[in-house]
């Protein structure tokens, strides 16, 4: 630990810590187990989950709001977490509240506005399991602005129980997106562990959706670029640095420019 740099963000840190991890339990995937749970459970709601958006109100609200929920599905966020609980929870709608009074918070007419506009959407993965939740979003999204070209990066190596190729496939994302590595195995894209390729990709990107808490704490004050950050607040930090409650779920632009 003093051997860290102070300034590292989260997945950094996590990043060192996991590889002392895997050194001495000798395992190349800690979170394998974890993961191919996740994966399996999430795409058993599938269906469930698929039928209540067609008939909500506002697909695409509702979309959004799934992607945002699935993003519980955290064994780097929660050491007991109970995956087929917090589907329940979900499916139960428990866990789509969205405090709808605060646009600095949950602004979805500039996200709308913004797949409006885009061409090439670059969609920065998070979790095992919540890949499925985005798959639901990015369908809707391909349904409503069929020439989209949208673009789903995952972890190219092991990152705790963050999404790989392989976990984005078994989820059905290739059906509705093309799947790419990031280049990176931090539980977060920090821009500098990513390969050249997917910088440029970033920044040439018309739109940047980046799910996860992960995704945000190494994001937020890096980029001049404009990202929306699609994400459930997980630790009392962040909730002081977004000025919401730990649980909230947040749609947050952010505009570009540190």
């Amino acid at each position: 630990l003093p051997d860290l740099p102070v300034r590292s963000s989260p997945p950094e840190m996590a990043r060192i810590v996991s590889r002392i991890v895997s050194k001495y339990s000798r395992k190349k995937d800690s979170y394998a187990d974890a993961k191919k749970k996740s994966n399996e459970a999430a795409l058993a709601a599938y269906p469930i989950l698929k039928a209540r958006l067609t008939g909500s109100e506002d697909p695409l609200a509702y979309a959004v709001e799934l992607a945002i929920a699935g993003n519980i599905i955290d064994y780097g966020a929660k050491n007991n977490l109970d995956v087929d609980a917090e589907l329940a929870r979900i499916l139960a709608r428990e866990e789509t509240a969205i405090r709808h009074e605060s646009r600095s918070l949950f602004d979805l007419g500039r996200f709308v506005g913004s797949i409006e506009a885009a061409h090439r959407i670059l969609y920065l993965a998070d979790n095992a399991g919540e890949t499925v939740f985005d798959r639901i979003l990015i369908e809707w999204i391909k349904e409503l602005y069929p020439s989209k070209e949208i673009l789903y990066a995952v972890k190219s190596r092991p990152a705790l129980n963050d999404a790989l190729i392989e976990d984005a496939v078994f989820s059905g994302i290739d059906s509705v997106a093309r799947i790419i590595a990031s280049g990176s195995d931090a539980p977060g894209t920090v821009l500098s562990l990513c390969t050249p390729e997917f910088r440029r990709l970033f920044r040439a990107a018309d739109m940047v959706i980046s799910k996860g808490q992960g995704n945000f704490e190494a994001l937020s004050g890096k980029t001049r670029r404009e990202v929306f950050f699609l994400f459930m607040v997980k630790c009392p930090v962040i909730a002081r640095h977004v000025d919401c409650r730990i649980g909230d779920v947040v749609l947050h632009c952010h505009p570009g420019g540190k």
